[in-house]
């Protein structure tokens, strides 16, 4: 339960899983769930969703029962898996139900890949996808003060690569960038009581020239009479503007304009940045035509915007330096679940304290709870999908569905500054010479330019564009001489990109497209260093000691940092993950050198901007 004085959700701890759209009181059901592998896949002809007489396990919620976390540590072949839960009347009150009209929604944040529930043995929703959370309003099943039990079925078939899956294998061992599995339940479930008329979502947009914040708010169902809806931003305890309106829309836009953007002289004091992340608070109410709440709830937003123009990549309309790093976002003990709420503060931090400012999640559509800490402590991120392995109807069709669902689930948080539907032409191998990709590709970039036009997209991060907004390279030399001699100069650079690029695909596939986006090399490095490792592992190139380590990192970082064309670049990878070694910490997050070091080699102290014109972002801000 939040405290009802001063909140601010820009000040919340962390836990709440939807950090945008918070209300005081909720339920977190994570915890012992009874468990069941179902690998005949009988459950359902058994009755298992009615009422299985024993179930053998008990699992952690909400860690994968491949992870070790979970307590079940099983990562082999099960397609299904099984949970089961008693709500209790006192879990059902701690989600704030006080009133017969309230309704109880019951949230799930994530559960890979298809989910079935039912409640004391009705059947009350499925889903499918995932990445990407889901709510079902379960009221009238629980309007008794019994026990009543909740059951989930999750259905992964680890052969199906017209599944988004991301670095999941499809092999049984995890082998060369792949890693184990994440079936079911993989982030938090909880309970939550609202109004009969509250609010659903809502999405921000700010328009940082006009001073203005658009609020698109969307309620749970036409009102039946006329509803006041009251937004109320706030900066540090100072408000920044009232609105109120009235509507019988089920959908509500509304423009809010700023009177502090109107000096000129003084805008950018509200601006977020990597360096100076402020965050606008916003409380929501629905008021019924006597003035009486219906529903609340707490948000946040940052001012500000992207965009790309000769050649640069833009922040708040100022050319900025990108300096990312490739974020797996996999943990030994619990695998794509974060191992605790606070665990994703500490990602951030250690991100930001390494000296880089930006993170691109790779392959994986991240807990917003880690969004949230991006937000609130600085750091750009590249919001990308997890890929399909194949092309086929149903990958298109899964694919464009869990896409939409990502964006709108993302399109808020000020830290996304670039969509990437695509990664290395996964689930589009032959892009080069099927039209029938080719579209996909195209058709996934305006699809995400329709859904938010506010921020660049990169139709395939890597190799083989189409549009795109920026022209993204991975570039594994293994010396920082051969990274120079393609990108130290202009002409170089161009070839490059009019050719064929550092793996023999070519860099873009349009022969008619732009060429005048920002260049960023977005995978580089993967320098293996792992002495002590209990298992074979492998990186892009291999270093004998922690001072060759050392050296090979800062060479090839040199190098890019020197060119006089790129944008920006993104090192492979931040951590070790399994097999593959070439993190710049190991798997626990222990750095392989001295902080200050990788944060010296990753800012390009002592390195010498050879271009005038290109603002070289800051370094991060001290650690909060």
């Amino acid at each position: 339960m939040l405290q009802e004085s001063s909140f601010s959700a820009s000040s919340q701890d962390g836990n709440y899983p939807r950090p945008q759209v918070v209300r005081r009181e909720w339920k977190d059901l994570s915890g012992a769930w009874d468990f069941e592998h179902d690998d005949d896949d009988t459950g359902l002809r058994e009755g298992w969703a009615v009422g299985k007489a024993d179930f053998s396990r008990s699992i952690t919620v909400p860690f994968p029962p491949e992870s070790k976390l979970s307590g079940i540590h099983d990562p082999g072949f099960h397609p299904v898996v099984w949970y089961r839960r008693v709500l209790t009347a006192d879990d059902i009150a701690a989600s704030g139900r006080r009133n017969a009209d309230d309704r109880v929604l019951l949230h799930f944040g994530a559960v890979d890949y298809r989910a079935s529930v039912w409640i004391d043995g009705h059947l009350i929703g499925v889903h499918e996808g995932g990445q990407t959370p889901f709510s079902f309003d379960v009221t009238e099943l629980v309007r008794s003060d019994d026990d009543h039990t909740l059951v989930v079925r999750a259905e992964d078939d680890p052969l199906d690569v017209s599944q988004p899956r991301g670095k999941q294998d499809w092999l049984e061992q995890p082998h060369v960038i792949w890693y184990h599995r994440t079936t079911g339940i993989w982030q938090p479930v909880w309970l939550e009581t609202v109004a009969r008329t509250h609010v659903h979502d809502l999405a921000w947009l700010s328009d940082v020239p006009g001073g203005t914040v658009q609020l698109d708010l969307e309620l749970s169902a036409r009102p039946t009479e006329a509803v006041q809806l009251r937004v109320e931003l706030s900066f540090d305890g100072r408000t920044l503007s009232t609105q109120q309106v009235a509507t019988t829309q089920p959908r509500t836009r509304m423009t809010a304009s700023v009177a502090h953007q109107s000096n000129g002289q003084a805008y950018e004091t509200l601006l977020w940045t990597p360096e100076q992340p402020r965050l606008i608070d916003a409380h929501i109410q629905i008021l019924d035509d006597a003035g009486r709440v219906l529903d609340e709830v707490w948000s946040y937003l940052g001012l500000r915007s992207v965009g790309v123009a000769g050649g640069h990549f833009l922040l708040n309309d100022r050319p900025y330096y990108v300096r990312s790093v490739l974020e797996q976002g996999y943990w030994p003990e619990s695998h794509l679940a974060a191992p605790s709420a606070s665990a994703l503060r500490d990602e951030v931090q250690l991100i930001r304290d390494l000296g880089f400012n930006a993170a691109r999640i790779h392959e994986k559509v991240e807990d917003p709870r880690f969004l949230f800490w991006a937000d609130r402590l600085g750091l750009l991120v590249w919001g990308e999908m997890g890929s399909t392995f194949e092309f086929s109807t149903t990958a298109v069709e899964r694919v464009t569905r869990e896409w939409t669902d990502v964006i709108a689930r993302d399109r808020s948080h000020p830290c996304i500054v670039t969509w990437v539907p695509l990664n290395e032409s996964w689930g589009v191998q032959h892009i080069s010479h099927d039209p029938a990709q080719l579209h996909f590709a195209q058709a996934l970039y305006h699809l995400t330019k329709a859904l938010d036009p506010s921020r660049p997209v990169v139709s395939n991060d890597g190799w083989e564009h189409a549009d795109s907004d920026l022209l993204t390279i991975h570039d594994y030399a293994t010396t920082g001489d051969e990274l120079r001699a393609v990108y130290g100069d202009a002409q170089t650079v161009r070839s490059l990109i009019d050719g064929v690029g550092p793996v023999g695909r070519r860099l873009v596939v349009l022969p008619h497209g732009r060429r005048d986006q920002p260049v960023m090399v977005t995978e580089f490095g993967g320098v293996t260093y792992a002495p002590d490792s209990d298992i074979d592992t492998w990186g892009y190139s291999t270093a004998a000691s922690s001072e060759d380590f050392a050296d090979r990192v800062r060479a090839l970082f040199t190098a890019l940092q020197e060119s006089p064309v790129l944008a920006g670049f993104c090192y492979t990878q931040l951590t070790d993950t399994l097999q593959e070694a070439n993190g710049l910490t190991d798997q626990y997050r222990r750095p392989k050198l001295p902080v200050d070091t990788i944060r010296g080699i990753v800012t390009g102290a002592g390195v010498t901007d050879p271009s005038p014109q290109r603002l070289r972002s800051p370094g991060p801000t001290p650690a909060e």
